[in-house]
């Protein structure tokens, strides 16, 4: 991949990946927890959201080891389950914000690519792109993703603490195993995340 195209798509993560973790603190602050706030990330200072690993390292290797998803995330937006009224229901709202907030900037970036000039998609397709595969990227439901969250939050309450549990412990081996080209290649969580990444894309994208 040639470099300038590595350093747009480098850029549209950070900023896709900053609309995310606003959102999960907009709704936490809105919810009544002012953890995020006081935490300095109620903000769209994409340097207020940046995880070493998963905002440079792992999204960097991602885009050098060739053309495909790129994965990643950003700081985790704290919040305090105790300031919340219904603590596992609002923590499952706090964590589906994020990805709704990149799938409705794909939306409204779609929109605007049908009606701008044709010059103007060959720079916001990827934006698209970015933002869709963010999104379903992190609804897989394995910690420490917004899935295992939102998961948590549906679960009956006693299968929702073992669950918890689980990914407490195993979430992020569980994790980084489904992303790195263990098998030919392609990273198994590819297999999950591509179908509803294309459906996603063929819907949006002119």
């Amino acid at each position: 991949m040639p470099l300038g195209t590595i350093l747009i798509y480098y850029l549209y993560l950070v900023i896709s990946i900053t609309i995310h973790e606003f959102a999960h603190a907009w709704t936490a602050d809105r919810l009544g927890d002012p953890t995020a706030r006081i935490a300095g990330q109620l903000t769209l200072n994409p340097f207020a959201h940046i995880d070493p690993l998963g905002t440079v390292i792992l999204p960097l290797l991602s885009l050098l080891s060739g053309p495909g998803t790129v994965f990643g995330w950003g700081k985790p937006t704290p919040f305090d389950s105790y300031n919340l009224k219904n603590p596992r229901r609002d923590a499952g709202i706090i964590s589906i914000a994020g990805p709704i907030s990149n799938l409705l900037f794909a939306i409204i970036i779609a929109l605007a690519v049908h009606f701008l000039p044709s010059i103007f998609a060959i720079f916001l397709i990827p934006l698209i792109l970015v933002n869709i595969s963010l999104a379903v990227f992190n609804l897989v439901p394995v910690g420490p993703l917004d899935g295992q969250k939102i998961i948590f939050a549906l679960l009956p309450r006693d299968l929702a603490y073992e669950f918890q549990a689980i990914m407490s412990r195993y979430g992020t081996l569980i994790l980084l195993f489904m992303i790195f080209p263990f098998f030919g290649g392609q990273a198994p969580i590819s297999s999950i995340i591509t179908p509803p990444i294309e459906f996603l894309a063929r819907l949006l994208i002119p």
